[in-house]
């Protein structure tokens, strides 16, 4: 039952993490996307702003569905697939 209700819980949160229409923009972005993104590039794709963006990043990233990797001053973006794997099968393709 534990299992189960933990289970509930993390598809809540990634739920909640996706109810913002722009981020569901920005998870098929990084989905069509060959390689790790910046908040500058998703914010051109968006035509939103970059502190906009980087509001939705932070959202993603502490549900789990995304990952950020710092270098420098530039935070990249990518999909944390095993995530979406475990939690949402299918959901990439359905959108």
């Amino acid at each position: 039952m534990d299992i189960e209700i933990t289970r509930e819980k993390k598809l809540a949160e990634l739920f909640n993490a996706l109810s913002e229409p722009n981020r569901i923009r920005i998870i098929k972005i990084l989905r069509d996307s060959d390689k790790e993104l910046t908040c500058s590039q998703v914010s051109q794709s968006l035509q939103i702003a970059p502190s906009t963006v980087s509001y939705h990043f932070k959202a993603l990233r502490k549900s789990g569905l995304t990952r950020t990797r710092q270098q420098a001053q530039s935070k990249f973006l990518s999909l944390n697939k095993e995530t979406f794997q475990k939690y949402l099968p299918g959901f990439l393709n359905s959108l």
